[in-house]
């Protein structure tokens, strides 16, 4: 597990019309209210699907379209705690190859790494991140008023999903310790602490959900390294499939070439750019992009070209892409490649082992 497993990601963009939501994970909702009588072409108004659609890999909407789901659910549902019951529903199979590559995975901390890695897959509607202490881990959902009123609605749904997800992958409830919400208290509040487990206090000046680090040691119940890789691949296949740079991200990444050794961090570059900092991530927010997640790609590649092209050390290389730790510098580079950097350059010197010929 990395020293600080943080990912961010967000599909909300500014004109609401880019297309980048898969619809895995819906499922639990629109049986949920079929439940209650709803009919999904209810659900879908106004968002441009059919419900015909919804079986369709290949289908995306935008993050109007979701929204639009979620308050025509919330005008609908007779239930005020529907939303966490749509959650609690969820199945491993409701997230498609995302769910299973994170349940295959080795031990939970590597489930966590790769669903941060891949979490637009997952279609979160706010931006994501999580911090990880010697004992604690906070899971934490940033510029949530950006949601207006039908924040409750989708914080409920989101946080319902994961919590279920992540104690399936478990197969043993997920060890919340604590969860703070920016929203008054609804009706249905008890239904909270029963669903996650922990005190849980509202009207907070934060969204975080806190829990016990030690589950990141744990093994997956339904670990298997053929599977893991396989839907690995998979992921990242899709995740390529559906990334586009914008001027924004390129300007990000002339930055940090022009920086030399030191990458700026997000306050540094967004006074490079003559933007706030908020302004920056909300900009990236609507790629469904992160600064970190750009800064690793440039690291990325950055090292990759060092190692295939010049006789520097990983010592060398380490410290030329911001590191300053070589075993740090390791351990991203075989999260990002899932090779060693000796490997790597091995590999580039070597035609057999880079095609996979042995």
């Amino acid at each position: 597990m990395p020293d600080n497993p943080t990912g961010f990601q967000r599909h909300a963009d500014p004109s609401g019309d880019v297309v980048v939501h898969h619809l895995l994970g819906l499922t639990a909702l629109i049986s949920e209210l079929e439940d209650e009588g709803i009919a999904t072409r209810q659900l879908l108004d106004g968002t441009g699907l059919e419900a015909s659609t919804l079986l369709d890999p290949q289908v995306r909407m935008s993050t109007t379209a979701k929204l639009r789901i979620f308050d025509n659910a919330r005008a609908l549902a007779p239930r005020g705690d529907f939303a966490l019951r749509a959650g609690a529903r969820q199945r491993i199979s409701d997230f498609g190859i995302y769910g299973y590559a994170m349940a295959s995975s080795a031990t939970f901390g590597e489930a966590l790494e790769l669903g941060f890695r891949h979490l637009p897959l997952a279609g979160p509607v706010l931006n994501i991140s999580c911090e990880v202490t010697e004992n604690d881990g906070v899971f934490r959902s940033h510029a949530p008023e950006s949601l207006g009123d039908l924040l409750p609605v989708a914080a409920e749904f989101w946080r319902a999903s994961m919590h279920t997800l992540m104690s399936l992958i478990l197969e043993a409830p997920f060890p919340n310790t604590m969860m703070t919400l920016p929203y008054s208290r609804p009706r249905h509040w008890r239904r909270y602490q029963a669903m996650f487990g922990c005190p849980v206090h509202f009207d907070q000046p934060v969204m975080e959900s806190h829990f016990d680090a030690t589950v990141l040691t744990r093994p997956c119940p339904n670990a298997n390294p053929i599977t893991a890789r396989m839907c690995q691949h998979l992921c990242e296949r899709i995740m390529g499939e559906r990334v586009v740079g914008s001027d924004l991200t390129r300007r990000i990444r002339a930055e940090c070439l022009d920086a030399g050794e030191r990458f700026p961090d997000a306050a540094a570059m967004a006074e490079r750019l003559g933007m706030s900092v908020r302004t920056l991530h909300r900009h990236l927010a609507s790629e469904g992009r992160a600064y970190k997640q750009i800064i690793d790609q440039v690291r990325r590649a950055l090292a990759e070209e060092f190692l295939r092209d010049t006789p520097l050390t990983v010592e060398e290389i380490s410290e030329r892409v911001g590191y300053a730790d070589t075993a740090n510098f390791r351990k991203a580079f075989k999260r990002w490649t899932h090779i060693t950097p000796n490997d790597y350059r091995q590999a580039q010197r070597d035609p057999q082992r880079k095609h996979g010929v042995s």
